[in-house]
């Protein structure tokens, strides 16, 4: 294991420490968070009775393999805890989410949630969100006027940097589970999250984007020196 994956991994056990049997819990997608599904798993095969809402097909799957049991909003209301990770952090527990394609999933997985606790390794804290490319989701229907007002809203933010469609270099498009369309948008520094939420998601054809504002109320970041743990004021 790779010195950055064995730290996603102590993010991971710390977050598994907060799991006790009986609960409910939204299991998140990507790279830290596989780690934490595995750890799981284990606990699962040892006893513990737990109940889950994965937020992709992919974290379904993983977790189907361990033995944990899986439901759905539509048959549970609300989930005690999910677990997730993140493309970046800042200093309020603000997060940039969706390098995974799952940001629609994974937002009303931690929406449903009592509390969201991200586990990541130190490169994902920013001073400041917007380093990494913001995903915004989209709906294929009218896909040319949606991106031109994203466009719009992007210059208005004086952001002359790139918007792309996931995929579309490579010649076949990023479908996310939905079926829908994934827009990269680089802002660069985003002083504004909240107006920019607004903005964005007044345009019809955009779904969700991947700014997810006072959602995250515990961060576990694992550093080469140990698991910083972060809490939201």
């Amino acid at each position: 294991m790779s010195d950055i994956e064995a730290l996603k991994r102590k993010a991971a056990a710390m977050a598994l420490t907060e799991v006790r049997s009986g609960m409910r819990l939204g299991l998140g997608t990507g790279s830290t968070a596989r780690h934490f599904v595995d750890l799981l798993g284990e606990k699962v095969a040892a006893g513990m009775d737990v109940l889950c809402v994965p937020t992709s097909e992919v974290t379904a799957t993983q977790a189907r393999g361990l033995n944990i049991p899986l439901s759905d909003l539509d048959h549970l209301d609300r989930l005690d805890l999910t677990v997730d990770g993140a493309d970046e952090i800042d200093p309020a527990l603000n997060l940039i989410k969706g390098a995974g394609g799952a940001l629609l999933r994974e937002k009303i997985v931690a929406a449903s949630s009592d509390r969201m606790i991200v586990i990541a390794d130190q490169s994902k804290r920013v001073a400041e969100l917007g380093r990494f490319p913001l995903p915004i989701e989209v709906n294929r229907f009218g896909l040319g006027a949606t991106r031109n007002a994203v466009a719009r809203v992007l210059a208005a933010y004086g952001a002359d940097k790139a918007l792309t469609l996931r995929g579309e270099d490579k010649g076949a498009v990023y479908l996310t589970d939905g079926g829908h369309l994934i827009l990269d948008a680089c802002f660069g520094r985003i002083s504004q999250p909240e107006a920019l939420s607004r903005e964005l998601l007044s345009i019809p054809g955009v779904v969700q984007h991947g700014l997810f504002l006072g959602m995250c109320s515990k961060a576990y970041v694992a550093t080469p020196n140990g698991v910083e743990v972060l809490e939201r004021q």
